[in-house]
């Protein structure tokens, strides 16, 4: 696996990871950027909740839980002037007619073996997590 990091302009760059996709990093103009990309904390956080999504559907699949609606908000908290996260809270929202029991035990088994979180687990950051489960109308 490898990234490779390309300046182009002022703060923005650009990211590949060699297998053909790119993403735009950059600043904000408040901070001298062109706000042409996420941050790379931003990207950081990004990618923990597309983690948690994605092996929240392997863990699900290999659960048969079945489900025709999720979204995993992420919220990342920088306490006490910290340069990183010290805390994430996950909100993971599911529309499914699995019990309750079923998915909390899906996403727990997706917090340990999501590779991002064990990353941020290993630096130290505190997760919480939330689960919502909606409703049919």
């Amino acid at each position: 696996m490898k990234a490779t990091t390309i300046w182009t302009n002022q703060m923005t760059s650009t990211v590949t990871n060699n297998r053909g996709h790119e993403v735009i990093l950059d600043l904000p103009q408040a901070k001298d950027g062109l706000n042409l990309g996420a941050t790379a904390l931003e990207l950081c956080l990004m990618s923990y909740s597309g983690c948690v999504n994605t092996i929240f559907n392997v863990v699900a699949k290999k659960m048969r839980i079945e489900f025709t609606g999720l979204d995993v908000d992420t919220t990342g908290s920088l306490k006490d002037g910290a340069p990183t996260f010290t805390d994430v809270e996950i909100e993971l929202r599911i529309d499914s007619e699995a019990s309750n029991e079923k998915i909390e035990k899906c996403l727990q088994q997706t917090l340990k073996m999501c590779p991002v979180g064990v990353l941020f687990h290993q630096a130290g950051v505190n997760t919480t997590y939330k689960i919502e489960k909606l409703q049919k109308a």
